[in-house]
């Protein structure tokens, strides 16, 4: 350590003292979130406003879990609903756009340049600008009610495709071939070459659709009325908006805040590396 220390110049002593400073700075809201949760009544009211809790306590926690105990549906059906839905999705996800992207990037066939072009344009689409189709879609599909209304409508993943598409186009056409010519069939080289090597992909597109599925409230807004089908965004949601403006409630909404970013900060941190690849070999920077 010392002797990395004598080699560094002025300079990039400074660049080093730098970036330090400024990681530690974009680290203050996640602190702030974590501890936020976690104060009492009054401390979120103090001013100026502490970062961190000088008494730390649950009771933000209990009220938002027994918030629905004299309800028909538990907090735990919400939560399930979420991890199950998220579960299935991302599943379904890896394996469309990694089927698509081999498809797409290492084989021949017709319409291939048209579909090409249909995934690079629906990238450019915001998500608002289809919620009518995809209303229709699963209305005419007869799927109200029901958990695959939460998962349809993430299939269909363009980012996904993308990027299982630019990730295989990196593997080389000869290491395909030869598996090929000794004897691996069509099957046998997507299952057993081409995703082990996209491992970086494939965890990359969980993290983003495990993002958009825990935070999603169309489908049980839109497409659920049944409120055991229901995800857990949904209902911190509705309950977030019901205690906005009430000051008792503001200690449910600090929880929940934690509750909803908790699972995609360490889906994050357990992935990122894979993240980093995905981004160098796709020339995504």
């Amino acid at each position: 350590m010392r002797l990395s220390m004598r080699r560094l110049s002025l300079s990039g002593v400074l660049l080093t003292s730098g970036l330090t400073g400024l990681a530690l700075f974009m680290l203050i809201p996640i602190v702030y979130i974590f501890n936020h949760a976690f104060k009492p009544l009054d401390e979120m009211f103090l001013f100026p406003p502490r970062i961190l809790v000088q008494e730390p306590t649950t009771v933000n926690f209990e009220k938002l879990f027994f918030a629905t105990s004299g309800d028909v549906v538990p907090f735990t059906r919400y939560l399930f609903n979420s991890i199950m839905i998220a579960a299935v999705t991302i599943l379904c996800v890896i394996t469309v756009s990694s089927m698509a992207g081999y498809a797409i990037a290492k084989l021949r066939f017709g319409l291939k340049g048209l579909i090409m072009s249909l995934i690079y344009v629906s990238l450019m689409f915001a998500a608002e600008t289809v919620s009518i189709p995809r209303y229709l879609i699963i209305s005419g599909l007869g799927i109200n009610d029901t958990y695959f209304a939460h998962i349809l409508p993430f299939l269909a993943s363009p980012v996904a495709v993308f990027l299982m598409m630019a990730f295989i186009g990196q593997i080389p056409n000869d290491l395909i071939e030869a598996a090929k010519l000794d004897g691996a069939s069509e099957a046998a080289v997507f299952n057993r070459i081409v995703m082990p090597l996209a491992a970086p992909a494939i965890a990359t597109i969980a993290i983003l659709t495990f993002q958009s599925v825990w935070g999603d409230v169309e489908a049980s807004t839109l497409y659920v009325q049944d409120e055991a089908l229901k995800n857990i965004a949904y209902y911190v949601q509705t309950l977030v908006s019901g205690a906005q403006n009430n000051v008792a409630g503001q200690g449910m909404m600090a929880a929940a805040s934690l509750l909803m970013f908790l699972p995609n900060l360490l889906i994050f941190l357990i992935f990122q590396k894979r993240v980093m690849q995905t981004m160098l070999h796709s020339g995504v920077k």
